[in-house]
């Protein structure tokens, strides 16, 4: 399996991995490990909202402090599955609970246990947004929670185009260029709990810079679809809003990402007219617009 610019090998295997064609930087081992008590070396606790309908927790050693080479940190997801790893290494341990499967093995560590751990290693920033390739140029696609980036993401899909990322998007800086890094070659369309969703084959392979991010504004469904660009406090509160991963330790490198998104790239609002029919008209208006800046 190919998921952030990483090849992710899983000990033992997954009996019904599906391989993805395609180069890689890096390897990242996800390992099984004897089961241990996490608490009796961890001394601080971060709970997250749910997910899935379980309950997230963060432990890590010093409290609020950014990582250093050695220091263990580990994800516990509520009765299923406990992931570790000591900072500067590529390997994500885990310690099956009583609810694991294989299937929720690959969810929770491609959907949310590697976003975490490239965040806290500080390997890659995160932004909660579909992307495509348009052209062979990302563009991103931000919403509100259920305001049809995800719907929008998947039209683009069945009109051919190649898939960056579902939900997460990835970045890295590298010569004054953000780039979108392609997560793992899955689409959920109707997000089931805690499943991956649909596999998609036509997935970005390499990094590339970033075209354009267009927030969704959803709008009556006869209303007209009109783009607008967004400047200054207006388009840094849009990225803020949507960030995908905010641990108060990263606040000021997170700032800093975001200030360099907005400075970097150009955002716009598209009206989405809630009514499906319409979304071909709205893939048009959006592929009309790109080459116009």
């Amino acid at each position: 399996m190919i998921a952030y610019n990483h090849y992710i090998d899983f000990i033992p295997k997954l009996t019904e991995e599906r391989a993805v064609a395609g180069s890689f930087a890096h390897i990242l081992t996800v390992k099984e490990s004897p089961p241990f008590d996490l608490s009796e070396k961890l001394e601080y606790k971060i709970e997250f909202f749910r997910n899935q309908g379980r309950t997230l927790s963060l432990y890590f050693e010093r409290e609020y402090s950014r990582t250093q080479e050695g220091r263990l940190w580990a994800l516990v997801v509520e009765d299923v599955v406990s992931f570790f790893w000591e900072s500067g290494t590529k390997t994500l341990c885990y310690m099956a609970g009583e609810g694991l499967s294989e299937r929720l093995l690959e969810y929770w560590t491609l959907h949310i246990a590697l976003p975490l751990f490239f965040t806290i290693e500080e390997s890659y920033d995160f932004l909660h947004a579909g992307a495509v390739e348009v052209d062979g140029k990302p563009i991103l696609f931000t919403a509100e929670s259920f305001g049809g980036k995800s719907t929008v993401t998947g039209f683009f899909l069945r009109r051919g185009h190649r898939m960056i990322s579902d939900d997460k998007v990835a970045f890295y800086e590298e010569g004054g260029q953000l780039f979108a890094i392609p997560s793992h070659p899955h689409h959920r369309p109707h997000r089931k709990m805690e499943d991956l969703g649909h596999f998609i084959e036509n997935i970005a392979l390499n990094p590339k810079p970033i075209y354009a991010i267009y927030e969704l504004e959803k709008v009556k469904p006869n209303a007209s679809i009109e783009i607008t660009e967004l400047h200054g406090i207006e388009k840094f509160k849009s990225l803020r809003y949507s960030s995908d991963i905010n641990l108060s330790f990263l606040k000021v490198k997170r700032f800093v990402f975001l200030s360099h998104l907005a400075k970097a790239v150009p955002l716009y609002r598209v009206t989405l007219p809630w009514d499906i029919e319409r979304l071909d008209e709205v893939y048009d208006v959006i592929c009309e617009h790109k080459f116009s800046f």
